[in-house]
């Protein structure tokens, strides 16, 4: 099933509502993640990693929902995920058996995309998502999940 503009918009506006919850960060992130893993039937772990807030050129895993990872943290340049840390870029693969910097959590993924999270133009964290179905990331999962990004900026 495809993502749907109404499906789009729904979680949009529920991210805004989880956002204005006075509770924890890491406690609003993981309900994102809940959210859009529910919502998006191809969506098979949805995750965040932050950059290191000391300045070191490394990941570290936050709230995330799915399998559990042995990639705690990455760095920067390393995967896809520690590339897009340096691009400050969206990155779709739609098949990562074809990337060469991919670093395999499961066996399972075909599909990945991470969407970099800026504050005042300064890489933060990101979103990671991966699919176990092949070339399963569209343009409005891909716009949603953007979208979904900016608003995130302020929460670091």
């Amino acid at each position: 099933m495809s993502l749907t503009q109404k499906t789009a918009d729904h979680i949009i506006s529920e991210t805004k509502v989880i956002l204005d919850r006075n509770i924890a960060r890491d406690e609003k992130l993981l309900a994102i993640c809940e959210l859009i893993e529910k919502k998006v039937d191809t969506f098979d772990w949805v995750g965040f990693y932050f950059a290191d807030p000391g300045g070191k050129k490394e990941l570290h895993l936050g709230p995330f929902v799915g399998e559990p990872t042995d990639h705690n943290r990455i760095p920067f340049g390393s995967g896809i995920c520690g590339q897009v840390a340096v691009s400050h870029e969206t990155f779709i693969s739609q098949n990562v058996h074809e990337e060469d910097n991919y670093i395999a959590c499961s066996v399972d993924v075909q599909s990945e995309i991470v969407v970099p999270i800026m504050k005042d133009d300064e890489f933060v964290a990101q979103i990671d998502i991966d699919s176990n179905t092949r070339g399963s990331i569209t343009k409005k999962q891909k716009k949603l999940l953007e979208d979904v990004a900016q608003l995130l900026g302020s929460e670091f």
